[in-house]
């Protein structure tokens, strides 16, 4: 399984990005798909997850309202973000699980190599 993430870049602060996940290698819906973020100085934190067939989804507190988690009939996850805010600036990776579905980055067997998001203000 190979995961690509792509979408990131600079955006001023209230503005809105759409980060893509393109997964290969095995059959996609079987996936459990998650956006997690690493801002500079601080460990790597969740953001938000889509449960197989997009039947259920999670949110940290600091998404919720803001970044919507999704993906389409293709082998890709999204993550759309609104209203974004400084503190919102990491590389945001995805990940993938073949069996589990959580918050917590050790369910996630397969990642990608992470977009830069930078929001100035």
């Amino acid at each position: 399984v190979q995961l690509q993430a792509s979408g990131g870049g600079l955006v001023q602060a209230g503005g809105s990005l759409r980060l893509s996940c393109a997964v290969s290698g095995r059959t996609f819906h079987s996936y459990a798909m998650g956006w997690f973020r690493q801002a500079p100085g601080k460990e790597r934190e969740f953001v938000a997850a889509n449960r197989w067939g997009g039947t259920s989804t999670f949110y940290a507190d600091s998404a919720k309202g803001r970044f919507t988690i999704s993906r389409d009939s293709a082998n890709t996850v999204y993550l759309r973000m609104n209203s974004l805010k400084p503190e919102d600036t990491a590389i945001y990776y995805c990940a993938a699980s073949a069996t589990r579905f959580g918050t917590r980055e050790g369910l996630y067997e397969y990642w990608g190599q992470g977009t830069l998001v930078t929001v100035s203000s």
